[in-house]
């Protein structure tokens, strides 16, 4: 029986969430969705098939390891740098069987930042922003960095002059002190971008079938200068010289993810972006393979250098004529292009994702109302990148990339299990076979690559760790639209 002289009682209201709680919030994923391509002041324009996409990856994978990093990866494996690729590339592949579920089921401009974001929380997601951060921006300069050894080759075949070493190479490498054509070829992939996705697309599709004419032609070339006594001794430097080869080769794969920061430009994305992400990673695997193959046979394993430009000048030797090695240059020049395009397009995506949600300002997610296009935020992007590009040596980036994407990756394999378990009843347009093994030895593959890798990397990686938290606790914690929709509810309800 009720107590009539008891004063009412009031609703109960909602007890703000404790620090662990939201740091562990996560993002459902029907509202990743139904957000998608909403900017500030615009939206994303839905414009690209699986052809683009396809193109979007390819373009963003192909070329970076092959035309830039072959030569450092070399001296460490010797002939076994085949091997080296294969394992680098089956490391790509675990990875990439989560991507293309993950894509077909949250087919959103983060990629693997809001995959984490719906089945990790918050803070793991901010930290897989972050390493993706670490993965496209630096990427995009150290590719930029092989595009000026090559525009060299290209100006010494032609019109027989060469930049002064002083504009052609970073402080502290051969007389360097500011690359200044690595900064115009992230100035014009900029332009491209400023135009809208379809017309990049477009630009794209156009670059990357130079570069597989490019890498088909140096292959028949390449191989009639095949000498098999150069595979006599085929791991000279054991198991532990092709480990941290593949590692460091590791950085040639890292666009085929390009594909998933397109999920809300693409026309059907949740059956277009699996198909793509595969489709992209099989065609490169197969080119790598067999251009290392042809590269290590024409030249000695020990006369391969650091050198960017290391196809074209074993194109040179094998003929005996300076033609052969200036058209490549020439490919290659438009081949790299095309990775500092795609990759800088997918940086640019990822941040569009990470300010709409609160947790980078909010200039990053303005997008122009005419050409669809985030604007300030690939001008801001653009400048960054090419000031890293002209400013840091080539082997530095090349391993600081590898291990934010190592990172990424690895965070990707737990997220689909993760969504498994949580979200089973979610139509999937792509299934990982044999899940959770699959995920699981990716995951382990990309542990096992970043032990690989120097100290000096770890250092590098930890500082930009460390730079990230600061910023997400002084900034993103607090400012993060979770956060924000809590507060208002709990101030609502009291």
């Amino acid at each position: 029986m009720l107590d009539q002289g008891a004063p009412p009682q009031s609703p109960p209201t909602a007890a703000p969430l404790s620090t662990a709680a939201r740091l562990m919030r996560r993002k459902p994923v029907e509202r990743l969705v139904a957000e998608g391509g909403q900017g500030e002041g615009g939206t994303l324009r839905r414009s690209l098939g699986l052809w683009q996409l396809t193109m979007i990856s390819i373009g963003a994978t192909l070329g970076t390891g092959i035309f830039v990093v072959l030569g450092q990866a070399v001296p460490k494996a010797g002939p076994a740098v085949t091997l080296a690729f294969v394992i680098a590339g089956l490391t790509a592949l675990f990875s990439a069987l989560s991507y293309a579920e993950l894509a077909g089921t949250i087919p959103v401009a983060g990629s693997s930042y809001s995959y984490a974001y719906a089945t990790m929380g918050e803070l793991i997601a901010w930290v897989c922003g972050w390493c993706l951060l670490l993965e496209y921006g630096v990427s995009v300069a150290a590719v930029a960095v092989g595009w000026g050894e090559y525009l060299n080759e290209l100006l010494s075949g032609t019109i027989g002059v060469t930049l002064p070493k002083a504009l052609a190479n970073p402080p502290g490498v051969d007389g360097g002190v500011f690359n200044l054509p690595a900064l115009i070829v992230v100035l014009l992939a900029m332009a491209f971008l400023l135009g809208g996705a379809k017309e990049s697309a477009r630009a794209n599709t156009v670059m990357v079938c130079v570069k597989i004419a490019a890498l088909v032609l140096f292959c028949a070339i390449g191989f009639m200068g095949f000498k098999s006594g150069n595979y006599a001794n085929f791991m000279p430097l054991g198991m532990g010289g092709v480990s941290a080869a593949g590692a460091t080769l590791f950085f040639s794969y890292i666009g085929f993810d390009a594909a998933s920061t397109a999920g809300e430009e693409a026309r059907n994305a949740q059956r277009d972006l699996p198909r793509a992400i595969m489709l992209s990673l099989v065609i490169v695997t197969a080119l790598y393979v067999l251009v290392a193959a042809v590269a290590v046979g024409a030249r000695p394993w020990r006369q391969f250098s650091d050198s960017e430009a290391t196809l074209a000048r074993i194109m040179r030797d094998v003929t005996g004529q300076d033609f052969w090695g200036t058209l490549l240059a020439f490919c290659a020049v438009i081949a790299i292009a095309s990775v500092v395009l795609t990759v800088l397009y997918g940086q640019t995506r990822i941040l569009f994702a990470m300010s709409r949600d609160g947790l980078v300002p909010k200039v990053f997610a303005r997008v122009h109302p005419k050409t669809g296009a985030p604007r300030a935020n690939t001008v801001i992007v653009s400048l960054f990148c090419g000031v890293l590009a002209a400013a840091i040596p080539l082997g530095q980036l090349a391993d600081a990339t590898s291990i934010g994407t190592l990172f990424a990756f690895a965070l990707v394999n737990v997220a689909v299990v993760v969504l498994r378990r949580t979200r089973p009843e979610m139509k999937r347009t792509f299934r990982v076979p044999l899940s959770p093994v699959l995920p699981a030895l990716g995951f382990l593959f990309c542990v096992w690559m970043m032990g690989s890798l120097s100290a000096v990397t770890w250092v590098v990686f930890g500082v930009w760790m460390a730079v990230g938290l600061v910023f997400y606790f002084g900034y993103g914690y607090r400012r993060s639209r979770l956060a924000t929709d809590e507060a208002l509810a709990v101030t609502a309800e009291k």
